[in-house]
């Protein structure tokens, strides 16, 4: 409901109608993608799912860029998701159960964004994007999330500077996707230790969603958190001209973990001018 509420309105806004849209492309954290799925046939629309996990809205932007830069398609929408409730339960605990949390964890946002990537010029033009690698250094807990994603987001941001010779001060801010609190600190330090990268101009979409309130601990995770904060704060702000995203994605199964296998991470960036 939430994502189709999205899509519609963006269409509204945009007064365009959906026979105008080539494609839809999204994902969510729900298994098999089920809730992009079942939002997506309201629309009779060509829909491809995409799973990064938490960086699923990303991965969403750098496809529809493509079909975008290539001619192929003039109009797609982008759209994610994630629920407090839905989440929890298949990753973690039932809400319900009134399970103790690490004070690492993070609690899942709980909204739904869609973007139209397009070909019209608007004020905010996709310049560059670095697709991530899977990075995995044997981190076994699901209540810390941030530590298992901080070193692919820190592989990606490193990749991104040497591939488009940049450095990070070209950078207005970078903002990465839902490492939590406690993950950008590790996140910062990782840099500094195995890329010699002093960052300073970093802030963390996880941290910022649920600034202050003590009771979702290092703060928030899911594939909502970037975009919302990206849209909600960043861009209304109108500080930052030019925006390095990095989304953080766990890529571990419930099976995998309770089999105590180590849990893989990925992060996909792309970089935002605003005229």
């Amino acid at each position: 409901k939430m994502q189709s509420l999205a899509i519609n309105n963006l269409v509204f806004k945009n007064q365009m109608q959906l026979h105008n849209i080539d494609l839809i492309v999204g994902g969510d954290l729900l298994n098999q993608i089920s809730a992009t799925s079942y939002s997506a046939q309201n629309f009779k629309i060509p829909f491809l799912g995409v799973y990064s996990a938490c960086a699923s809205f990303i991965e969403s932007i750098i496809v529809s860029s493509i079909f975008i830069e290539t001619n192929q398609m003039q109009n797609i929408i982008a759209v994610t998701s994630s629920h407090n409730l839905t989440a929890e339960r298949q990753f973690r605990y039932p809400v319900e159960y009134g399970a103790l949390r690490k004070k690492t964890s993070t609690f899942t946002a709980t909204g739904a964004v869609s973007a139209l990537v397009t070909s019209n010029k608007s004020n905010i033009k996709i310049i560059e994007a670095t697709i991530g690698r899977v990075v995995n250094l044997d981190m076994t807990d699901v209540s810390h999330m941030g530590a298992v994603m901080a070193p692919a987001a820190a592989d990606t941001l490193y990749r991104h500077l040497v591939n488009f010779k940049k450095q990070l001060d070209d950078y207005d801010l970078i903002l990465t996707g839902d490492l939590g609190c406690v993950g950008s600190n590790i996140f910062k330090s990782y840099l500094k230790e195995s890329y010699n990268l002093n960052i300073k101009n970093h802030m963390d979409a996880g941290c910022e969603i649920f600034l202050g309130n003590e009771k979702t601990n290092s703060g928030g995770s899911g594939p909502i958190c970037l975009p919302l904060v990206l849209f909600n704060k960043i861009l209304i702000n109108k500080k930052y001209k030019k925006i390095l995203l990095v989304a953080t994605g766990s890529l571990h199964s419930t099976t995998l973990t309770n089999q105590h296998n180590s849990i893989p991470a990925i992060a996909h960036a792309i970089s935002l001018e605003i005229s």
